[in-house]
């Protein structure tokens, strides 16, 4: 079987020798990879669509899901461009909440996105799958095959055309080659790892509780490796969480005396990047918990049994999480030309374009965005995600007109860290003048809550939000605290 190449927007391939005409929207080509080009546009929908303007985001996090969910809103049902959002995975789990996914008091099955439906409901495509390529010159994106749970292909490598693309893939654990992460320990990246992290905790209990000999050395015992934010959040939950699944009917082990959480941190202190504060109240918190926190010393290897220390002491463990650093991904390192830094970033200027294609523009964690004042990086939150998404959907709008791109220009409103139920702390900026207000108690809790909901108003709209909180104070009432399966 042979395919023709052809041109960007052709419609003709040949197969087995013979010319045979296929619509617009099954339209095949040969590519340099040997991926195929399925084409965008849906066969109902030809004609003046076809020569829409194509924008193009990979990448269904904060960021990319509130971009599409505007720039479909705004331009897509108005038939202004053709909006297309590309992700790997099926639902959209807000990534601040993966902690509590990995502890059990989230359940993904029930506070998550579905893409697919989304999509229909604010006028853009979804197509399911992971980038791993890019030609520039023909403006095209190449993309993995997917395989099903038995390892069949479900959908085929193929490639999707964009006159705009924005990369919004975020990013993923940092393990420094460290010896025995990848086998060992579990970073809390996506919903998947933390779904499978939450079933070895459960499993873990479980079998403590079932066993008639005594706990071995490292049993029931969990290693965080890293104290940033996810880090001494996770470590909060868990402590709460393990509690409250002793407490429906795992009664034959002293759960108190059994549950030992440990933090390491190569740093000085927690919260390295937050101020001196914040960090100093969240250390007093883990403390009176009972969490062991260990700075100052650099995790060396991570083995079945536990994790050893530079210094050579070894700490047994049963569960481990790698928490110690981000990195983009690494197909975006050096990608058809494009400028990188030292952790794979695609270096953008300020109107967030890459410095080497307008057309091409990244956004969030996988963007590096240097800050002229400071001369370092925009930080790795969920707010800076949503200031460039924000930039980038005025940007898009404005090269539809031809017009002069805005600049990017962000705000740090502050930071808030939130230790589960035992208490919130966190810092305002610009509450009073440009003074950073320090948070504790209840206020700071609802803020934490409030970020949350700001995300889901900007996915689904006030109403929609409004019934959806109403309808979660309602059903939890009967449900369990903490997801037992």
């Amino acid at each position: 079987m042979r395919v023709a190449a052809g041109g960007d927007r052709g419609d003709t391939a040949e197969v087995g020798g013979a010319a045979a005409s296929v619509r617009a929207n099954r339209r095949l080509k040969e590519t340099p990879t040997g991926f195929v080009d399925y084409g965008e546009i849906p066969e109902s929908r030809q004609g003046r669509e076809a020569s829409l303007h194509r924008v193009l985001i990979v990448g269904g996090g904060a960021g990319g899901l509130e971009l599409a969910t505007q720039l479909g809103d705004r331009l897509g049902s108005r038939g202004k461009a053709s909006i297309a959002l590309l992700d790997k995975t099926r639902v959209h789990v807000w990534k601040p909440h993966l902690h509590e996914v990995a502890s059990g008091t989230l359940d993904i099955h029930v506070d998550s996105v579905e893409y697919l439906a989304h999509a229909r409901s604010h006028h853009y495509r979804f197509r399911v799958g992971a980038m791993c390529g890019l030609d520039r010159e023909k403006r095209q994106v190449f993309v993995e095959p997917m395989l099903d749970e038995d390892g069949r292909q479900l959908i085929p490598p193929r490639v999707l055309g964009y006159d705009t693309l924005i990369v919004a893939v975020g990013s993923v654990g940092n393990d420094f080659a460290t010896p025995g992460v990848k086998e060992h320990a579990i970073a809390i990246d996506s919903a998947d790892e933390a779904a499978r992290f939450n079933r070895k905790l459960i499993n873990a209990c479980v079998r403590a509780n079932a066993q008639y000999e005594s706990l071995h050395e490292g049993q029931l015992h969990c290693v965080i490796i890293g104290a940033g934010a996810t880090g001494v959040e996770l470590a909060a939950e868990l402590h709460k969480t393990m509690r409250d699944i002793a407490a429906y009917g795992l009664d034959n082990i002293d759960f108190d005396k059994s549950i030992r959480l440990t933090i390491i941190e190569a740093g000085p202190r927690i919260l390295g990047p937050l101020p001196q504060q914040l960090a100093a109240s969240t250390a007093d918190m883990l403390n009176r918990l009972g969490v062991q926190v260990l700075t100052g010393r650099q995790a060396a290897e991570i083995t079945k049994d536990g994790v050893r220390l530079a210094s050579g002491e070894f700490i047994p463990a049963e569960m481990v999480v790698w928490a110690a650093g981000i990195k983009a991904p690494d197909f975006l390192k050096d990608i058809d030309g494009l400028e990188t830094d030292r952790i794979n970033r695609l270096v953008v200027r300020d109107t967030l374009q890459t410095t080497r294609d307008d057309n091409i523009f990244a956004i969030g964690d996988c963007a590096c965005y240097v800050l002229p004042e400071e001369g370092k990086p925009t930080p790795p939150r969920a707010q800076t995600a949503h200031q460039m998404a924000s930039l980038v959907e005025k940007a898009v709008r404005a090269r539809l007109k031809k017009k002069a791109l805005p600049k990017f220009k962000y705000r740090d409103f502050g930071n808030l860290v939130n230790l589960s139920e035992y208490g919130t702390v966190g810092n305002l900026i610009g509450m009073v003048g440009n003074r950073s207000v320090y948070l504790e108690g209840v206020f700071a809790r609802l803020m934490y809550r409030s970020l949350y909901k700001m995300h889901q108003r900007a996915l689904h709209g006030t109403l929609k939000t409004a019934l959806d909180t109403a309808a979660k104070l309602i059903s939890r009432r009967t449900e369990p605290c903490v997801k037992l399966h």
